[in-house]
């Protein structure tokens, strides 16, 4: 099958990156660090703690606003504790040279979502975050904050990654529709679609037991973000009941994992993306808009039944979420061409067929 002339660079195409020097990094890639659509992205040696957040504008280096705004320099070598509520910078491995036709945009990893650990790449000249204009050549700096843990973090842990797009390559409405039609999308009798993507809505319902979600507790012992299965849940995390109410109070900077109600789907020609939901519907936000995947949720890929699990923050009031309302929004993208790899099968993927589920740095 040809590949398309615009859409989301799948593994292949990424590591021809590399081969041609449009992509370079400090060291040899981890075996797995190429994702069936995205390539993720390596802390450096160094973190600097700055006074705050900034953008440096398209006048400046990152590096000038670093000499301006840091307070001290944490060495990663040996792997250091971030604490909640500061703002850190750190170098990245990898470097950009992209051709004048492809940009690229920046997410967390789902499980740096999962623990509340805020992050945003910075280039030289930003004037977005998490957006790298096309053509773009230099370094690449993430902003990390952890809101609710500290956290250990090393040279070569992996908290955000990166998509690579030619051109345009968004569904609209009505291409979104036949596709959700021929392939089902989300799982629900009437599908939302609107603001060019297909609404996610929150299920508070519960499992056998009741279990709608979790929210996080403070004062807690250190996250290491390296490590799967190393800490104990009721350690971090409180556990929520429905207790026969299809709804729950939100409070004000409160951090919690819920599920969405809907299994999604995407299928292994495109690549989905959870949109930040807009403020205007509710005061609380999905936090961390996320990248599925081709194959996530997909049944041959072994993700049949795949919900999204959703991190959530309400902002200055109490907010009652109910069950069945809307909190999100998955756009999808066409990929250039089908990955060597799909979600799922084989490529390290922590919550292929996933239900309510906390980060892999928890024991089930």
């Amino acid at each position: 099958m040809m590949a398309r002339e615009t859409g989301i660079l799948a593994d292949r195409a990424i590591a021809a990156l590399f081969k041609s020097g449009r992509l370079t990094s400090e060291r040899e890639l981890d075996l797995d660090q190429i994702q069936p659509a995205s390539l993720d992205l390596r802390l450096g040696t160094k973190a600097f703690r700055v006074r705050a957040s900034f953008m440096p504008g398209p006048t400046h280096l990152v590096s000038d606003k670093l000499d301006r705004l840091k307070l001290h320099v944490i060495d990663l070598s040996e792997g250091a504790v971030l604490e909640t509520g500061c703002v850190y910078i750190v170098p990245l491995m990898e470097r950009l040279d992209l051709p004048a036709g492809m940009s690229a945009s920046a997410n967390p990893k789902s499980s740096t979502g999962r623990l509340d650990i805020f992050t945003r790449v910075i280039t030289d000249y930003a004037q977005e975050f998490d957006k790298i204009p096309a053509g773009y050549s230099g370094p690449l700096y993430l902003e990390i904050s952890p809101r609710t843990f500290p956290i250990v973090v090393r040279r070569g842990s992996r908290l955000s990654q990166i998509r690579f797009r030619v051109g345009n390559a968004l569904l609209g409405e009505p291409e979104l529709l036949q596709l959700h039609n021929d392939q089902v999308l989300v799982a629900a009798s009437r599908p939302n679609v609107s603001g060019g993507g297909i609404a996610l809505s929150i299920d508070l319902t519960g499992d056998k037991e009741g279990l709608i979600g979790y929210r996080g507790k403070h004062h807690t012992a250190v996250v290491d973000v390296d490590k799967k299965a190393q800490h104990d849940i009721f350690d971090f995390w409180e556990p929520l009941y429905s207790r026969g109410r299809t709804e729950l109070i939100l409070d004000p900077d409160e951090f919690y994992i819920l599920v969405s109600r809907e299994a999604v789907h995407v299928p292994p020609l495109y690549a989905a993306e959870m949109t930040p939901f807009d403020p205007l519907v509710g005061e609380f936000r999905v936090h961390y808009a996320g990248f599925f995947d081709p194959g996530f949720g997909h049944e041959a890929a072994g993700g049949r039944g795949s919900r999204a699990v959703l991190e959530v923050r309400s902002h200055e009031v109490p907010f009652i979420l109910e069950d069945g309302q809307i909190v999100g929004r998955l756009v999808y993208e066409h990929m250039q061409e089908k990955p060597e790899g799909l979600y799922g099968t084989g490529v390290g993927s922590n919550y292929q067929a996933q239900g309510l589920k906390l980060s892999k740095h928890f024991r089930a």
